[in-house]
């Protein structure tokens, strides 16, 4: 598979000045089209991300992480990439991490291919942690089989499988959403090992406003998803 021509990379970003000229020469080290979002920045975060040779997505409205990832997705359909690689802008994910996505996806064919922090858990923030393996807990029962990080930004997606999609959200419960309809869809989904940074930087997550949207999104998937479809997700891989 020729990777290179094939995916582009969608790094979602606000006001991440600092270091996204840093992280984007990186991941142009292994995959040359990276799409930032600038998802309504206060700051130098898209001059910084088109100096570094980044094309860049600007949102001016309603600033939220699921509706900038899917802006990022919408520019690589345009270019007619066939995958996406999305990262967040923080610097909390490695590019060097990248090759061991594509190579999980040529072994398996899976349409989506998630990083998994959770192996070495005991270096992520306590709370973090706990969070994490609780949702991960609730959309492993949702979904019918073990999805070990679910919280996870880091990841391979088949954009043909994604466009199958019905997307609802636009915060941060998108990484939930996608990785549910996926299992549901009968995509076949995969995890790979990711290193785990922690970088003291404050989280652009509103622990209770953002924290209510994913319950209220929970409580409807979960009402909504019936045991006949529970059942077909568990025949998933």
């Amino acid at each position: 598979m020729n990777w290179p021509a094939e995916c582009a990379v969608v790094i979602p970003c606000r006001n991440e000045e600092a270091g996204i000229a840093g992280l984007v020469r990186e991941v142009r080290q292994h995959l040359p089209l990276v799409l930032v979002v600038d998802d309504n920045s206060e700051d130098e975060t898209a001059a910084r991300a088109a100096e570094a040779g980044a094309q860049v997505v600007r949102r001016t409205e309603n600033p939220g992480k699921g509706a900038a990832l899917k802006a990022g997705v919408t520019a690589a359909l345009a270019r007619r990439c066939d995958w996406v690689m999305t990262l967040d802008g923080d610097g909390q994910h490695r590019p060097e991490d990248i090759p061991a996505f594509l190579r999980r996806a040529e072994e398996t064919g899976a349409a989506l291919v998630v990083g998994n922090r959770m192996h070495r858990a005991e270096a992520m923030p306590w709370l973090r942690r706990g969070v994490n393996r609780w949702m991960s807990r609730r959309l492993s029962e949702l979904a019918g089989r073990i999805l070990p990080d679910s919280q996870c930004g880091f990841r391979l997606i088949n954009l043909r499988a994604w466009t199958g999609l019905v997307l609802e959200t636009d915060h941060f419960e998108i990484e939930s959403e996608v990785l549910v309809a996926f299992v549901v869809a009968g995509h076949r989904v995969e995890f790979v090992p990711i290193q785990v940074i922690g970088r003291g930087r404050r989280s652009h997550i509103q622990p209770v406003r953002d924290t209510w949207r994913w319950l209220r999104w929970w409580g409807r998937v979960r009402r909504g998803l019936r045991p006949d479809r529970r059942r077909a997700a568990t025949g998933g891989h």
